[in-house]
């Protein structure tokens, strides 16, 4: 059976080769998150982006994600304090004083061209599903509004656990369901292409 459901596939190749992306995700739902992470790895190396260039943290629950994105001018600000390129801020010292993880990425501090904020909430027996859900949509909107940088809303909503392995590509039934990381993947490198182009004043 047809669906008009589902997002509508670009007429056009995007190049993701000179991108930056970093992927924030939470470690709730750990086989659902993890499902939804390759599948936007896998789209982003699809459309160009380098490994090397991708650049992948990961915070307790959804609702850190956006303080984990909270800032878009370097690496070490976007990802809240962490120093991923053993270099200090130009800002200054690193805000939480939080030292640089035992693997350090050496990659130069540029702004990212998207981020993909990648969560997994499920509806249990409580209203703690209804204010996460509505508190961590509005905050990355606000994020993405305020730096400029896209910020791909990878969060979600799920009322069942069957609703959310579906959206990740791990139904239990007969029909898999489809990896929506690879939606958000394919989005960031669309985006992160279009705001380059918009910041150089071309719309058409």
């Amino acid at each position: 059976m047809s669906t008009i459901k589902g997002l509508v596939k670009s007429d056009v190749a995007y190049d993701g080769s000179s991108l930056r992306v970093a992927i924030v995700h939470a470690r709730w739902n750990k086989t659902i998150i993890d499902a939804l992470v390759a599948g936007a790895v896998a789209k982003l190396k699809e459309r160009g982006v380098k490994a090397s260039n991708i650049v992948i943290e990961s915070v307790p629950g959804s609702f850190e994600l956006p303080l984990a994105c909270s800032s878009s001018s370097n690496v070490t600000d976007l990802l809240g304090g962490l120093n991923f390129s053993g270099t200090v801020s130009p800002k200054g010292p690193s805000r939480t004083g939080t030292p640089a993880p035992a693997a350090t990425v050496t990659m130069p501090n540029q702004p990212f061209d998207a981020v993909i904020a990648i969560g997994v909430l499920i509806k249990g027996a409580t209203m703690h599903f209804e204010y996460i859900c509505e508190s961590v949509s509005h905050a990355l909107m606000k994020i993405q509004l305020d730096t400029g940088v896209p910020v791909i809303f990878g969060v979600l909503t799920a009322l069942t656990d069957d609703q959310a392995l579906e959206r990740a590509g791990l139904g239990r039934g007969g029909d898999k369901g489809h990896n929506h990381g690879e939606d958000w993947g394919l989005a960031a490198v669309e985006m992160g292409s279009h705001v380059r182009r918009w910041s150089e004043g071309k719309f058409a």
